[in-house]
């Protein structure tokens, strides 16, 4: 549960929800082919339930009341790189804080892999 003050007062909201609202944002990018797992945890969480889980590729750090976020992804050849991790970044933090209500301080995004 990632909480936010805020002039309202505290908003909860499940880490769940945020991965894969930010998981389908990133892939409804151009050029973005997918989510990759970050890390040991989700390698073997994918190697024991032998499915891609919809919160792959996102890791999420609150720092006082913003958010940051890394993200994993694999790219289509021949794409722009930079401007594919710049509209990432720019989609992503504009959805959670229309849809969630949530500021975020920083979005990393990471390229993995590259298919064809």
């Amino acid at each position: 549960m990632i909480k936010v003050n805020n002039h309202i007062g505290t908003i909860g909201v499940s880490a769940r929800y945020l991965r894969s609202l930010i998981s389908q944002t990133a892939e409804s990018c151009f050029g973005v082919a997918g989510m990759n797992s970050y890390g040991a945890v989700q390698s073997m969480n994918n190697m024991v339930r032998r499915s891609r889980a919809e919160n792959n590729g996102v890791l999420i750090r609150q720092i006082d009341n913003k958010l940051s976020l890394d993200l994993h992804i694999t790219v289509t050849y021949g794409v722009n790189v930079g401007a594919i991790t710049e509209s990432i970044a720019h989609k992503v933090s504009y959805v959670l804080t229309e849809r969630a209500g949530i500021e975020v301080e920083s979005v990393n995004v990471f390229i993995d892999g590259l298919v064809d």
